[in-house]
């Protein structure tokens, strides 16, 4: 923050980060709500469905250390720009597109603009905040960001059928636009000096070498994976499949089960800090969200499979709420490593948050393949329970997994406990 930044200054910057993550989150979890759209719109199967809704998670993937490194250089302001018109790109490209080939590249471009968005957020609040309330006002960032996956269901299940699914996405393409525009004009400028840009390379390493870095990572990827991979993609067809819902009481199951989300992000955090303890609070909600698998692999085996509506609505908020237990690792990876190298922990953390889904989205399309019996309807193709059964057992594991890593994460106290 630049010497004469002002705390307004400081929060409206923010609030422009907040906005460009808001977006994320709905560019993560839209292809859930317009699956069936998706597959009619370019004659695709679940194992192409899975790529092209995973392309945003491989690339994001791949710029979060980047990302991490542009943040504590370059700062916030220039990659929230850079990201802000990238995005925007593709998510016109990705609206238009005659065809899957052309998809996946503007969804490939979605995923490269809003990666930076994340960590830009999280540097914004390091240099700004006392660090004793990080992880409530990641919390806090976060229940405003998730906003964008309940937009991302029943309503843009909503506005496909009013307008299309094409028109909704040119739309948040120059929405896209206009956040980068914002983001020049009023996020503020990051401190010269404090981390010198000819020695990136060697912080980076510290931060790799640090053994205490690298169980947030693992239990992201487990925890995250399953969540990201379901709710993001798979939930819909599942609810509609499985326990005979309509597409909107679906899309309506994943707009309630990203409130649950949200709110336990925010919630989480606050309880973290005021205990004074990251370990005890990630391992408890975690494994409630491990449970939850249990139950939605349950429903694959029992006669009938159907569960009734109120119980799957309210698995969605139970699960919501626990899922959002690994945002925890942030706050935890921060506090491990030396505090002017704040972007890169926490970037090297969250690779684990867009790996999982990576791997898990295309490879449960992939799993469910090889015994799909070649049922369609409408062109969308309808895989049976033990179909289904492949892929929800694959996320329980997934996610019981990452509530393992959880055991390895090394108790901060809430402070920054990094030693030379």
């Amino acid at each position: 923050m630049t010497a004469s930044a002002t705390r307004p200054a400081v929060l409206l910057g923010l609030g422009v980060a907040i906005a460009a993550y808001l977006l994320s989150f709905f560019h993560r979890v839209a292809p859930a709500a317009i699956s069936g759209d998706l597959q009619v719109s370019f004659a695709i199967g679940g194992a192409q469905l899975g790529s092209l809704a995973a392309t945003y998670f491989y690339v994001y993937t791949l710029m979060q250390i980047p990302t991490g490194v542009l943040a504590d250089t370059l700062g916030p302001r220039r990659i929230l720009w850079w990201g802000g018109l990238v995005a925007g790109v593709g998510a016109i490209l990705f609206g238009l597109a005659p065809s899957f080939e052309l998809a996946f590249v503007g969804r490939t471009l979605v995923g490269l603009g809003v990666s930076v968005t994340f960590i830009a957020m999280l540097k914004l609040l390091a240099i700004g905040f006392d660090e004793r309330r990080f992880a409530t006002l990641t919390g806090l960032c976060m229940l405003i960001g998730n906003f964008g996956s309940i937009l991302a269901g029943a309503p843009l299940a909503w506005a496909t059928q009013a307008t299309g699914w094409r028109q909704v996405f040119v739309a948040v393409g120059l929405l896209s636009f206009a956040l980068a525009f914002a983001s020049r004009a009023w996020v503020i400028e990051t401190p010269a000096g404090k981390v010198d840009r000819t020695a990136w390379l060697s912080g980076l390493v510290s931060v790799l070498k640090n053994r205490a870095t690298w169980p947030g990572f693992f239990a992201n990827a487990g925890l995250s994976g399953a969540f990201f991979a379901f709710a993001g993609l798979w939930a819909v067809p599942y609810l509609t499949q499985m326990h005979a819902m309509s597409r909107a009481t679906a899309s309506n199951h994943v707009s309630i089960y990203f409130l649950g989300f949200a709110v336990g992000s925010a919630l989480w955090g606050r309880v973290s800090d005021a205990m004074g303890k990251r370990k005890p609070v990630a391992l408890a909600v975690s494994g409630l969200h491990v449970l939850g698998w249990g139950v939605w692999l349950w429903a694959t085996w029992r006669d009938g499979g159907a569960l009734p509506l109120a119980a799957t609505y309210a698995l969605c908020v139970v699960m919501g709420l626990a899922t959002a237990g690994f945002t925890l690792s942030w706050a935890s990876a921060k506090e491990v490593n030396p505090p002017q190298l704040s972007g890169m922990a926490t970037s090297v953390v969250n690779v684990g948050i867009f790996l999982g889904p990576a791997i898990l989205q295309p490879t449960v399309g992939w799993l469910m393949e090889r015994t799909w019996d070649a049922r369609m309807e409408a062109g969308v193709r309808i895989y049976s329970a033990s179909d289904w059964r492949n892929g929800v057992l694959l996320l329980a594991a997934s996610a019981l997994a990452g509530w393992i890593a959880t055991l390895f994460v090394r108790e901060t106290g809430c402070r920054n406990i990094w030693k030379q």
